[in-house]
């Protein structure tokens, strides 16, 4: 028997401020994203905004369903519309954060772990990693360099591949 450690790196900000024009430009628009949000269940708002190598932006927010499981959050949503709109395109980063009216974030909000196998097979597909960035409103920002860092044990399965 072996007992191993995992460690991540990752980068810590007091507020947007901190950040670099890029990563507070991203920041702003996943803000932005949040009024596009449809959650009148949970009354809870996500935006996420995906910045191409292009330069070009893409955002997405949760969209609830009165069937609970059918809806999606906002990471997949931006990713999904990526697929289906760039196929070819290259993510360098995504910004993601929320809102509600019913208490205060105090602490950045991280993806669920659907979004993160998601968000996996992206980074698998370009063979490059995807910047992620945790933007809480008016606080800490987090700032991870692969999504890989943060679903070390991701589904993959590479029979499966073309």
């Amino acid at each position: 028997m072996k007992v191993l450690d995992l460690n991540i790196s990752f980068e810590q900000y007091n507020d947007i401020a901190e950040l670099n024009d890029k990563d507070r430009s991203l920041c702003e628009q996943s803000e932005q994203a949040l009024s596009g949000s449809y959650s009148p269940y949970s009354k809870f708002r996500v935006g996420t905004a995906i910045r191409l190598k292009s330069g070009q932006v893409i955002l997405g927010s949760n969209q609830e369903n009165l069937a609970y499981p059918s809806g999606l959050c906002a990471e997949r949503v931006a990713l999904f519309s990526i697929g289906a709109t760039y196929p070819d395109a290259f993510i360098e980063s995504m910004a993601i954060t929320a809102q509600t009216d019913h208490f205060e974030i105090l602490k950045p909000v991280t993806s669920c772990g659907g979004c993160l196998q998601v968000m996996v097979e992206f980074e698998r597909k370009q063979s490059s990693p995807i910047e992620v960035i945790f933007y809480c409103l008016n606080g800490e920002i987090l700032k991870v360099p692969s999504v890989k860092s943060l679903m070390p044990f991701a589904f993959v399965e590479d029979r499966l591949e073309r």
